[in-house]
């Protein structure tokens, strides 16, 4: 690590503080596992959420797609080396400047934003996941190039971790999605199960409900599962947050489970005292692939 790349991280650092403030106050689960990083990646990460969240309130808060086409001229621009005298943009040129980031990434995630502005219900399993790839997927590509020196290697997995963490987001708002107007699970699964909006409506748990919840969870499970696979090519000093953040989220699942499956009028969270002891898992995960690296590379 040279001087001057830590010169361009000191140098901003006040745009970076304000980066890190919007993560704190929106995601602090995110933020306890981030936060964990070395401090330039941790900036980074910071500078990264800023941006989707940015595009995320213009949609869900501002409910402005004319806006969201500004911020997309704005990331045409800043692409072509012109950016405004802001902190967020500010901060984001350093990343770009030292991480060989991938802009198709930030440009796909606005289109998941734009796609939630022109909201329809998934027909289909696959307009799901194409979805989930828009709004989520791609921030794991986009945070992909901080944490892993051979992030070309494993592009998919992080697609995937990011897909698993939306599906299960999904999961998690049933209810207070469909208070908003909206339905994520797809049709052809509620029709498949004989599951109607008006059950979601009346927040009826039936078994057929929890057979849908279950197919989805499922699905959600099994790409945590393969993401997972991209750890040996995380870097050493970005694994034990990633792991976590991972262990955490998937874990929502199995709360909900243990709840009997109430999303309709209970956001369902993983407390401080489980996090604890998951922590706990993930020490001996990262020492397994610390183990299973040595034999590989003796």
């Amino acid at each position: 690590m040279t001087n001057k790349y830590m010169t361009d991280f000191q140098q901003h650092q006040a745009d970076f503080d304000y980066c890190e403030q919007i993560i704190i106050q929106h995601s602090k689960s995110f933020y306890a596992a981030f936060s964990r990083l070395p401090k330039e990646k941790a900036m980074s990460v910071y500078a990264i959420y800023a941006f989707c969240r940015q595009a995320d309130d213009i949609i869900d808060v501002e409910k402005d797609p004319v806006k969201l086409a500004r911020l997309k001229q704005r990331l045409l621009d800043f692409q072509q080396g012109t950016y405004p005298d802001e902190p967020m943009w500010r901060a984001l040129m350093v990343v770009f400047k030292h991480y060989p980031m991938a802009i198709e990434a930030f440009f796909d995630m606005l289109e998941g934003q734009a796609r939630d502005a022109d909201f329809h219900q998934p027909e289909t399993q696959a307009e799901l996941e194409e979805y989930s790839y828009y709004v989520a997927g791609s921030v794991g590509l986009m945070l992909l190039p901080i944490l892993s020196a051979n992030w070309q290697k494993i592009r998919e997995e992080a697609k995937l971790l990011g897909e698993a963490m939306q599906l299960t987001n999904i999961l998690r708002d049933v209810g207070e999605d469909e208070a908003a107007g909206r339905i994520y699970l797809p049709k052809e699964q509620m029709n498949r199960w004989h599951v109607t909006a008006e059950d979601l409506k009346q927040q009826r748990i039936t078994s057929r409900f929890i057979e849908l919840w279950e197919y989805e969870a499922e699905r959600a499970e099994k790409s945590y599962q393969k993401s997972l696979t991209m750890m040996p090519l995380i870097d050493e000093d970005c694994r034990a947050p990633l792991l976590a953040a991972a262990y955490f989220y998937r874990e929502i699942l199995q709360v909900i489970r243990e709840n009997g499956y109430q999303v309709f009028t209970k956001r369902q969270a993983v407390s401080k005292a489980r996090k604890i002891r998951l922590f706990h898992t993930v020490q001996k995960e990262l020492k397994r692939i610390q183990q299973e690296k040595a034999l590989m590379n003796p």
